[in-house]
């Protein structure tokens, strides 16, 4: 059963439509040629899902060097006039010049941190005896780009029955505009319809439709009720990205120890 009307208070930015609930009957049968990944790890206690909050990586890396030359621009061209003049700029000059300085500075830090920060995966495990959930969450801070703190890594633990899948869908900046479309999850106080956090499943729609009915297979009915895939997992920590300098700078998933084993153990 697909809803038509949002459940949540609030619904995700872009809401389409709420998927099953995460005890009820998927909406859609799994089907592994069309999607993206296998899963990383399943058995009878755990599964584990890919999963990346960034889809295209690689060109951030190239950009922000240029980004970065621009924003000489302007402290250039101060020292230029003074030495050839003598005179320090008008007020006007600094002004924008140090908007000039600041724009693509900013610009250029946060675009080589959104391609070189987030993990290979932010992997999501599911564990069926604790009904549990486990999310290796990236955070990043856009107003906050030179943050050590505001960056960086978190495992979220969550219990499975607070979960609400959500698909979106909203129009980017994409030159002439663009469509994009996902899937969130949201975790919601329990008894109620009221969110108390939200994160990235999937994109596209019909991947993250397939993605959460097989979390809900796992987690109903065990590692049996899972179509077969026809490709292994991807190792993404040891996995080849010579032609790719952004997935050779990002950090290796390393979950915390602790949530380590009880993630993939059932007591």
């Amino acid at each position: 059963m697909v809803f038509k009307t949002p459940l949540l208070d609030k619904p995700a930015p872009g809401w389409k439509h709420d998927l099953p609930g995460p005890n009820e009957s998927p909406s859609i049968e799994p089907y592994p040629p069309v999607l993206s990944n296998p899963p990383n790890h399943v058995d009878d206690v755990y599964l584990e899902l890919a999963r990346a909050t960034v889809r295209t990586r690689g060109i951030g890396v190239w950009m922000a060097p240029c980004m970065f030359l621009f924003a000489l621009i302007p402290p250039i061209t101060w020292i230029v006039i003074l030495i050839a003049t003598g005179d320090i700029p008008s007020f006007v000059f600094h002004f924008f010049g140090l908007i000039g300085f600041i724009t693509p500075l900013w610009g250029s830090v946060f675009i080589w941190r959104m391609d070189v920060a987030p993990p290979r995966d932010e992997p999501i495990r599911f564990n069926r005896f604790r009904r549990k959930v486990y999310v290796y969450r990236f955070y990043r801070d856009g107003l906050r780009p030179f943050s050590r703190t505001a960056w960086g890594v978190r495992a979220e633990v969550y219990d499975w029955d607070n979960l609400r899948a959500e698909a979106c869908s909203v129009y980017g900046p994409m030159g002439s505009g663009g469509l994009i479309e996902t899937v969130t999850l949201a975790v919601v106080k329990p008894g109620t319809h009221q969110v108390i956090d939200r994160f990235h499943f999937a994109h596209e729609i019909q991947q993250g439709e397939m993605y959460w009915a097989m979390a809900q297979l796992f987690m109903q009915q065990g590692p049996q009720a899972l179509p077969a895939f026809p490709r292994p997992p991807r190792d993404w920590n040891n996995e080849d990205v010579s032609f790719n300098l952004a997935r050779r700078l990002a950090p290796k998933v390393q979950w915390p120890a602790e949530i380590d084993l009880e993630s993939r153990t059932a007591s």
